[in-house]
C-alpha cells in the first residue's frame, strides 16, 4: 500500500473546474515533483492533500486513513502532513524559537525540553545555530525559508508538502533553500515538491508528475522525463527553457 493515495479527486472553484480526475501514489521515503506550466493546478493539488480546499469528489489516503474533507479533525491531518509555502508564514512577533516550538508545544502538547533541543539540532543542520532568537524581520528570505522547514518537520509529518518555497527568494538564496530539501530527500524523508528548479527537479526527484489543465499528463522517472517526454506538452514546456538534455540513468 502507498503511504499517500489520491484517487480520482476534482476540485472546482466556482464554476471552474481546476483538477479534473487527478490519481496519484506516492511511496514511503519517495521524493515525487511535480512540474507544469503556471495555473495547471500543481499548487491546488497541494492544497487539497493538506485540507486547505475541500474537494469536490474522490478520496485522499494517508497511511490507510481517509483525510479529505475532514473538516472536523483536520488539524490533526495537517500534523501529519506538513507544508512549507513560497511566503513562509512566519508569526513576526515571535522569535525563531518561538516560531518553531509554537506547533509541538500547543498542537502537539509535547516535552518542551524535548523539543527545544530538537529544534536546535534542526537550525544546526539547516545552518542557522545563531538565528535561535532573531525575529523574521532580522532574517533574509532564504534564511526565513529555512526557519520555515524546519517549524514544518519539528511537527514529525509523515508527509512534506513544498509549494514553490525558492520562488519568492533572489537567486543567490535560492541554492541554499534547495540544498536543505536535497538532505531531507537523502534522508529518506517522504516529499510532494512543486518547483520550477527544473536542474533540482532532476537531481532530488523520485518520480516527475507533469501537470497541464488540470490533468496528469504523465508520471515517470526524472531521467524519462527530462531526455524524451512522451507527450507533446512536455516537450513543449522543456523547450520553454533554457534547458539542455542529457543522459541519466
Amino acid at each position: 500500500m502507498a503511504l499517500l493515495e489520491i484517487k480520482n479527486i476534482q476540485k472546482s472553484f466556482n464554476t471552474k473546474e481546476i483538477l479534473h480526475g487527478v490519481s496519484l501514489n506516492v511511496e514511503k521515503g519517495q521524493v515525487v515533483v511535480i512540474l507544469g506550466p503556471s495555473g495547471c493546478g500543481k499548487s491546488t493539488l497541494l492544497r487539497c492533500i493538506n485540507g486547505l480546499e475541500q474537494i469536490q469528489s474522490g478520496t485522499i489516503t494517508l497511511d490507510g486513513e481517509i483525510i479529505s474533507n475532514r473538516t472536523k479533525d483536520m488539524h490533526l491531518i495537517r500534523q501529519k502532513v506538513g507544508m512549507v509555502f513560497q511566503s513562509y508564514d512566519l508569526f513576526p512577533h515571535l522569535n525563531v524559537i518561538d516560531n518553531i516550538l509554537l506547533g509541538p508545544l500547543k498542537a502537539q502538547k509535547r516535552n518542551k525540553e524535548e523539543v527545544l533541543k530538537e529544534a536546535k539540532e534542526w537550525l544546526e543542520l539547516v545552518g542557522l545555530p545563531d538565528k535561535a532568537t532573531s525575529f523574521p524581520r532580522e532574517l533574509s528570505g532564504g534564511q526565513k525559508q529555512r526557519v520555515a522547514i524546519v517549524r514544518a518537520l519539528c511537527m514529525h509529518p509523515e508527509v512534506m508538502l513544498f509549494d514553490e518555497v525558492t520562488a519568492a527568494l533572489d537567486p543567490e538564496m535560492v541554492r541554499e533553500v534547495l540544498d536543505v530539501m536535497m538532505n531531507l530527500a537523502k534522508d529518506g524523508k517522504t516529499m510532494l515538491i512543486v518547483t520550477h528548479q527544473l536542474e533540482f527537479a532532476r537531481a532530488v526527484a523520485d518520480k516527475i508528475v507533469f501537470m497541464d489543465q488540470g490533468q496528469i499528463v504523465e508520471e515517470t522517472t526524472p531521467g524519462q522525463f527530462f531526455n524524451n517526454p512522451t507527450s507533446q506538452r512536455g516537450r513543449a514546456f522543456l523547450e520553454s527553457f533554457t534547458f539542455a538534455p542529457r543522459h541519466e540513468k
